[in-house]
């Protein structure tokens, strides 16, 4: 199994694989392409985000700057608008839905780490690497989520929900709720 395999199959890998690092040099080139083109521009910046993303969807608005790892987890639908320094941590698959409202600041990981160091950090002679495994995150459709939020690796979020803003989205969020918080919890239905 390959470097990347194991990544997207949420599995410890090494993140400094050629191959990962190829990815990430070309998202790298893509980005700054992107986020210093000038904003009337659309045809060109719409023509890096196809060869930055696995979809795009017909309609999508991404303010610059925007940051992402490798670009090709991350998938979009119709109508979605993403605001301004959003970073999409995209070591596994990033789903976001039709008609979604990402606002500024907005954080999405799919990476993560053992939680104690000696888990984490492997040495080998003078050098030490850590351990990396991955989760996805799939956003529904109609999803609004507030500024500075952090969406951790693993979670759902359903369709039609509104994240308040400076959440931490800690656990999956049903369909049709209103969820803010550090931890982000749900708070009442939306009909």
């Amino acid at each position: 199994m390959t470097e990347k395999e194991k990544m997207l199959n949420g599995e410890f890998y090494d993140s400094r694989d050629p191959e990962l690092i190829r990815i990430y040099h070309k998202a790298r080139k893509l980005l700054l392409e992107y986020n210093n083109l000038n904003s009337e521009n659309i045809k060109e910046r719409e023509k890096i985000l196809k060869l930055l993303f696995d979809f795009v969807g017909k309609g999508i608005w991404i303010e610059a700057p925007f940051y992402c790892d490798y670009g090709e987890n991350i998938s979009i639908g119709e109508n979605t608008f993403v605001n301004t320094n959003c970073m999409f941590l995209d070591n596994n698959k990033i789903s976001i839905g039709k008609n979604g409202l990402i606002a500024p600041y907005v954080q999405i990981y799919t990476a993560s780490h053992p939680l104690k160091a000696s888990e984490r950090i492997v040495q080998e002679g003078n050098k030490s690497r850590y351990k990396t495994f991955t989760r996805p995150v799939d956003i529904g459709d109609n999803v609004w989520i507030g500024g500075n939020s952090i969406i951790c690796p693993g979670i759902t979020i359903g369709n039609n929900v509104t994240i308040g803003a400076g959440s931490v989205v800690t656990k999956n969020i049903p369909d049709n709720v209103l969820a803010y918080g550090n931890p982000c919890k749900v708070m009442r239905e939306l009909e």
